[in-house]
């Protein structure tokens, strides 16, 4: 009668199986490592070559990316307003002719009514910086102390030293003076012209492509529900995508427009209280230029303080008059607008920040005004689509 019986091993059989079988892992894990890691490289690369061309045909092309964007924020900010007067059985070209008319004949008039200011500021302006410069300069003293009097010896020297012939120096040389090229106010003018007339053209051409787009309606939309596929899934991601752009940019603008009139409305009380020449012009200027985040408050905190300087000749009134520029702006340009920016877009402020600095790179006042709509749209985009959803993520709040 014969009985079976497991093999025995021993301990050290066990543990050389055990290694062996460590090393099959070891080896299989490199086998894969080497398979799959050029891959990834060329994937890699790929994407980083593919987002530098991007980057260098946005910096190319920027004359015609520009006035597109653009005409992009104008239709989401005007298209309730047509939609509105479409229900009131307006047709839609007209409703879009009479809004983009009324625009244009409120900005004619403004600012039609506030040349004259307008003209008289600028003016102001380099009489300001001088006498700023003097100010600085000169200092608040009135007598000559011993550092002036030794600059005014240095420069009487200067003066005999240059009126006085060359004494030992070579013979036949020919002393030469370059003299600077007078002023000639035509370049001036034609450069003036020049810029004036291009700025004409971009805005006439975002006016048509605006008005091209509100007169088409929900066409757009529809195409690109209808060239996604005939899944029913892409089209409702598609449709999802198309309602987060649409919500962000319009709660973006409206943001926008709440904070620039309140930005325009305390700029313009604030310097009528402290007795400021034309309060008005400076409210409706804070309020254009904090649509420009960042260098809009720089602009209006220096050029309100220099004319302040010039109208009370007193350095105090333009640093309090700078002053309260800055803080108006710091309060509601630079930390309630982007509050109320990060939590109508669910966005990270810091990525809204770099992303600002990114596109004013790229495009510079345009990108500074562009720049945070263009990351909701990239953001609304990411949030929808799997494989970008950790770029959605880093965006996000």
């Amino acid at each position: 009668m014969t009985t079976d019986s497991a093999p025995v091993t021993s301990p050290e059989a066990e543990e050389t199986q055990k290694l062996d079988t460590a090393r099959k892992e070891l080896r299989k894990e490199r086998e894969r490592v080497l398979i799959h890691m050029p891959v990834d490289i060329r994937s890699a690369s790929l994407v980083v070559l593919a987002v530098f061309a991007s980057i260098f045909t946005l910096r190319w092309a920027a004359a015609v990316f520009i006035p597109l964007m653009l005409s992009v924020m104008g239709t989401y900010a005007l298209a309730p307003l047509v939609d509105r007067l479409e229900r009131w059985r307006l047709p839609r070209a007209l409703g879009a002719a009479l809004i983009l008319l009324s625009i244009a004949g409120a900005v004619g008039w403004t600012g039609y009514s506030l040349s004259g200011s307008a003209a008289q500021l600028v003016d102001s302006l380099p009489v300001a910086a001088q006498k700023l410069r003097v100010a600085m300069v000169r200092g608040p003293r009135d007598n000559n102390s011993a550092l002036d009097t030794v600059q005014q010896a240095a420069a009487q020297l200067e003066q005999a030293t240059q009126a006085a012939p060359m004494q030992g120096g070579r013979r036949g040389a020919t002393r030469v003076i370059i003299e600077r090229p007078p002023f000639n106010v035509r370049d001036y003018l034609w450069s003036g012209t020049v810029g004036l007339a291009g700025a004409v053209g971009q805005l006439t051409l975002v006016a048509f492509l605006t008005f091209f787009a509100l007169c088409s309606g929900n066409t757009f939309r529809r195409k690109l529900v209808k060239i996604t596929g005939n899944s029913l899934e892409k089209k409702k991601i598609t449709v999802h995508v198309l309602d987060d752009i649409t919500g962000n940019i319009q709660r973006y603008l409206l943001v926008q427009i709440f904070t620039s009139a309140l930005v325009g409305l305390a700029t313009g009380l604030a310097f009528w209280s402290l007795g400021l020449a034309n309060a008005a012009v400076w409210g409706i200027l804070a309020g254009v230029t904090n649509l420009i985040p960042y260098v809009g408050s720089i602009v209006v905190m220096g050029a309100s303080a220099l004319v302040a300087f010039l109208q009370f000749n007193s350095i105090e009134m333009a640093l309090l008059i700078g002053g309260t520029s800055l803080v108006i702006h710091t309060l509601i340009g630079n930390l309630l607008t982007p509050w109320l920016t990060s939590k109508t877009s669910r966005m990270n402020p810091v990525a809204v920040f770099v992303g600002v600095i990114f596109w004013g790179w790229l495009w510079g006042i345009w990108g500074l005004l562009l720049g945070i709509p263009i990351m909701m749209v990239v953001k609304a985009i990411c949030d929808r689509v799997e494989d970008l959803q950790p770029i959605g993520e880093l965006l996000g709040d």
